[in-house]
């Protein structure tokens, strides 16, 4: 769980954000694969791997093959943020928050523009839905920890195991109270 606003800072970067989408999902990569992921030089990509791990979010894995380049993992199974500053950590926070939007929504329409979404036995599984509920601060904790479990009732293998048949999805809830007391 990340507090520190700046460890929440360090993620605001986009190519930050693309490289521990895919090392969350249980990938493990060297630094030249991740930059090939964010568009970047291995070296440049470098430093940010050391900048994410310098915070506990990724961290080395033990080297492969002829061990000149050791690849990097995600340092957890999840992350999870919650600013013990508020106030100190918002503009890092707005940032990270706009651009997983982003990239939530880029995903949502690029499948929606695409002409194969029934091919190969996936229908189209796109479900976006939204409403708003009158909770309790404790029914808002439990309706998210619900959320929680249930995403993990289905593992997140590395990717170069998923189960027969299956395709990566990108899963997101957001609650947001909308209302000042």
């Amino acid at each position: 769980m990340l507090t520190d606003p700046r460890a929440i800072k360090a993620l605001a970067h986009p190519a930050r954000l693309a490289v521990i989408d895919e090392l969350f999902a249980g990938r493990e990569l060297t630094a030249t694969e991740c930059a090939e992921i964010a568009g970047l030089s291995p070296s440049a990509m470098s430093y940010h791997l050391r900048a994410l791990e310098k915070w506990g979010i990724v961290e080395r894995a033990e080297s492969s093959g002829d061990g000149r380049e050791r690849p990097w993992r995600a340092a957890g199974d999840a992350l999870t943020i919650e600013s013990s500053q508020p106030r100190s950590s918002a503009v890092a926070e707005t940032t990270l928050v706009s651009r997983m939007i982003d990239r939530t929504r880029r995903d949502l329409l690029d499948w929606v523009a695409r002409d194969d979404r029934d091919q190969g036995g996936w229908r189209d599984v796109t479900n976006l839905s939204g409403g708003s509920r009158w909770l309790t601060d404790d029914e808002a904790e439990e309706f998210g920890a619900a959320f929680n479990e249930l995403l993990d009732k289905y593992p997140r293998p590395s990717t170069s195991e998923p189960p027969l048949g299956a395709r990566r999805v990108r899963v997101t809830f957001v609650m947001v109270p909308t209302e000042r007391p």
